[in-house]
């Protein structure tokens, strides 16, 4: 039971929970970015939350069905096409053997999860099936010609699945654990200016371009312990939003932190974007 990929030109990957507790040994968490749009594809085609997605960034994919198979697409919208035959995003559809299935060019967001009931079967790397692209741990980033294998179904795909609203509004912040080092205000003045998403943005972080936050401190910073959802402020002052295939160190000060709520959202936006932030209040 497999698929065969005859198209991938954008970064395509094998993602599942990641591998979480491994930061002391300097391996990122990886994972898929936008989590609930994973765990929703699983649900769909009847997969507990743990089994593995294809998650594909702004160009899609194309590939064959080499066996039958129940897929369901989420996360980013595209065009979803078997032989020609047009099915909706976010709802179960079903491919027999040799099928030709193509994900489209995302109409809106970056990224995209393919999963398949029984998950894509690849083999794990310290516990997980995700490809962490900082130090290329797990399976490579697949390409046309790679045939990847599918697991076992272990239940039935459902026919409704009413997702949640896509979140809006700014992205919530909490002051970070260098935000002495910065002026006066400067969490405040980051909450309150526009942010623009860089080309160079990936799945270790997210680059924001803006008015630089003003350093107080000036002196080299020893290399500490990051977590996604970390601000960091390099010298050129643009942001650095770590996230799922982040550094677990990194010597410039972080003067906020990213609402773990909000994580995900970061999958989803696009370079030339604006952002906002908003200060995080408990919920």
């Amino acid at each position: 039971m497999s698929i065969l990929l005859t198209e991938a030109d954008g970064l395509t990957t094998v993602q599942d929970l990641g591998r979480p507790g491994l930061a002391h040994l300097g391996v990122p968490r990886a994972g898929a970015l936008d989590a609930p749009a994973a765990a929703l594809a699983n649900r769909i085609v009847g997969n507990p939350p743990t089994a593995a997605v294809i998650e594909t960034t702004m160009v899609g994919m194309r590939f064959t069905s080499l066996t039958p198979h129940w897929f369901a697409v989420t996360g980013a919208r595209c065009e979803v096409i078997v032989d020609g035959r047009r099915e909706a995003h976010g709802e179960p559809f079903f491919a027999g053997a040799g099928a030709q299935v193509v994900m489209g060019r995302a109409l809106e967001g970056v990224r995209s999860c393919l999963a398949v009931a029984g998950g894509f079967d690849v083999e794990p790397v310290l516990g997980s099936r995700s490809t962490d692209t900082l130090s290329w741990t797990g399976p490579p980033r697949l390409s046309a010609g790679d045939e990847v294998p599918c697991g076992t179904p272990s239940g039935a795909p459902r026919g409704v699945e009413t997702p949640l609203p896509s979140p809006s509004g700014p992205l919530r912040l909490w002051p970070g654990p260098r935000a002495d080092w910065f002026a006066t205000g400067a969490f405040e003045e980051l909450c309150a200016a526009e942010w623009v998403v860089g080309a160079d943005s990936n799945r270790i972080g997210l680059r924001l371009s803006g008015p630089a936050p003003v350093r107080t401190v000036t002196g080299e910073l020893a290399s500490e312990g990051m977590v996604a959802g970390a601000v960091q402020v390099p010298p050129s002052g643009e942001l650095v939003v770590f996230l799922a295939d982040h550094p677990a160190t990194g010597g410039y000060p972080v003067l906020a932190v990213l609402d773990p709520r909000d994580l995900h959202r970061c999958a989803q936006v696009r370079p030339g974007e604006q952002v906002r932030f908003s200060p995080a209040r408990e919920a």
